[in-house]
């Protein structure tokens, strides 16, 4: 039980950071913040991503360049263009280090506004940082896990961050049902999303890009990120940006 409740803790911690932060306000600027706040939700999403810690710079370009050419030769990530699951997670990497790398010739609109802390850009990629978060999960495991087969987890652990993005990327963009006509094939994955915090209604989002409500135009569409996102706006961490319903670009 207990490394169950360590998976799910860390999955769940790294979906909500990723959708929260890296997605609805590096990527779409769906809402602001002050500098303290920023910077609080960089060392979450450190501590949540731990060993797949993602950019939240290079991940607000991308995605940026996701919705600006979905499905054409120029999206960063598009089942599309990839032969299989793993060819376009490793385009994607070699895609996403270009960016964190400043080997880019991206257009500067994309890169307007995004979230730049310099220290933990470069401290959370480090690969002696990445390397010890993953030491620290196998040495939890080997202390709590009551069965080899719990050891088969780890892998995820240590790819969390590009595993979920993998799931939204590809399946979303292959499998579901649509609420919206689009020029592009993303699709809402899951019914009620119960696994990525709101991730899954792809389709509504790709409709909607500035829209911080991914779910609510059927009846069982809940975005679990969304009330926290209301929460916050209401104690004053953070300042929701009216009228979002229309794409990034």
């Amino acid at each position: 039980m207990i490394i169950l409740a360590f998976f799910l803790a860390h999955w769940y911690l790294s979906v909500l950071m990723q959708t929260f932060f890296l997605h609805r306000y590096a990527a779409h600027q769906m809402f602001t913040m002050s500098k303290g706040w920023e910077k609080f939700f960089y060392i979450l999403t450190f501590v949540g991503q731990g060993s797949s810690f993602l950019s939240p710079r290079a991940y607000g370009i991308m995605h940026r360049l996701h919705h600006a050419h979905a499905d054409t030769k120029y999206d960063p990530h598009s089942p599309s263009y990839s032969d299989n699951l793993f060819d376009m997670m490793w385009k994607t990497r070699l895609f996403y280090n270009d960016i964190l790398n400043n080997r880019d010739t991206i257009p500067a609109k994309f890169k307007k506004g995004v979230p730049n802390w310099a220290f933990m850009e470069w401290f959370g990629d480090r690969w002696p940082v990445r390397l010890a978060w993953g030491t620290a999960y196998t040495l939890f495991y080997i202390q709590f896990a009551t069965s080899p087969w719990f050891f088969l987890l780890l892998p995820i652990h240590f790819l969390m961050g590009p595993v979920h993005g993998a799931i939204i990327n590809w399946y979303a963009h292959r499998y579901g049902y649509t609420n919206f006509k689009l020029d592009d094939t993303a699709k809402n994955l899951l019914p009620f999303d119960f696994l990525m915090m709101g991730e899954s209604y792809h389709n509504n989002h790709h409709k909607y890009g500035g829209r911080p409500n991914f779910g609510g135009f059927r009846w069982h569409e809940f975005d679990p990120a969304y009330p926290l996102i209301l929460l916050l706006n209401k104690v004053g961490v953070l300042k929701l940006r009216l009228g979002r319903d229309e794409a990034y670009m």
